[in-house]
């Protein structure tokens, strides 16, 4: 399973949030807890700060390996602090159909749009889908692709639909995405199941999707995950659970304060100042981290120091 970390808040060093923790985000490339299986296949980041020489635009990180194995991660990452920040770290199967390459590295970056993205998930059958779902590409961003995963296709596919940046337009772009992926999967019958688990940031804002579909191109999918999962790796049920897995979302205060662990001081939705979204709770008490179930969309946004969060069912 990839793994994603979305941060907003005060200014803090980035080995608070990608290094220190004893279950950083690198460290659980090499011993996972929740999803018991190694990440080989690449890391990075993107992160925005007022002190960078280029404060309005992300400075980007990738490696194509282990992040536990990254020799340049200790030395880098304690010279950088950040504001806004998206880290991933990416899982792919282990053949040699996967490309191990800077350019398959999540977060991906383009010109002309503030957003950066990386998921945790992936579109089956996505080089056929690819074909048809062109003609909605935007020249100006397909000229950027780079690389060869369906995230980067997705990124070009949900920018071109999106008429605006305003979060209400945004949340207009992935319910058209959804939509024109179901269609074109009936067109070419090729029902499949999806699991597309998607964190878009800017500065001071994150937007997480939890979506998809199931095993015959269903978008109102359902079911427990937490009894699913039980059925065991490589079963149609385990698929399904990891497809209706909720992602989550922690907001409090201070957290900054807390060295070696991603606690917070929880506090009303109001008082916030700092806010983590991830695809695993990241603490010892689950509770205080809020899910965001399959068919939500969460919006997260920092103005002034408080930072806001809403939460919409998609309509799709």
């Amino acid at each position: 399973m990839c793994r994603v970390l979305a941060y907003i808040g005060p200014e803090i060093p980035l080995e608070s949030l990608l290094l220190k923790p004893e279950n950083s985000l690198i460290n659980q490339s090499l011993d996972p807890e929740l999803h018991p299986l190694l990440q080989l296949a690449g890391w990075g980041f993107g992160a925005w700060s007022k002190h960078l020489l280029k404060p309005e635009e992300p400075l980007l990180y990738h490696r194509p390996m282990p992040a536990f194995y990254d020799d340049n991660a200790e030395g880098i990452i304690p010279s950088i602090q950040a504001s806004t920040m998206l880290a991933h770290v990416r899982a792919a199967a282990y053949n040699s159909k996967t490309v191990l390459a800077d350019e398959n590295c999540h977060p991906f970056s383009f010109q002309e749009t503030p957003w950066i993205i990386a998921q945790n998930g992936n579109l089956s059958n996505w080089r056929l889908l690819q074909k048809e779902l062109l003609s909605h590409c935007k020249n100006k961003y397909l000229k950027q692709m780079r690389g060869t995963t369906d995230t980067e296709f997705l990124y070009v596919l949900l920018l071109s639909l999106l008429k605006s940046d305003s979060n209400e337009d945004v949340q207009h772009g992935f319910e058209d995405m959804l939509k024109l992926i179901v269609q074109t999967m009936k067109n070419l019958d090729l029902l499949a199941l999806n699991k597309l688990k998607i964190a878009l940031v800017a500065p001071n804002r994150i937007i997480g999707v939890n979506y998809g579909t199931g095993h015959n191109g269903e978008i109102d999918v359902t079911g427990d995950w937490k009894a699913l999962r039980k059925s065991g790796p490589d079963t149609k049920d385990y698929a399904l659970s990891m497809v209706l897995e909720p992602m989550y979302l922690l907001t409090g205060r201070n957290f900054q304060q807390y060295e070696k662990s991603y606690d917070i001081d929880v506090c009303s939705g109001d008082e916030a100042t700092s806010a983590i979204f991830a695809s695993e709770p990241l603490t010892e008490n689950a509770d205080n981290w809020l899910n965001i179930n399959f068919g939500e969309i969460v919006v997260i946004e920092k103005k002034g120091t408080n930072v806001t969060r809403k939460v919409s069912k998609l309509n799709v």
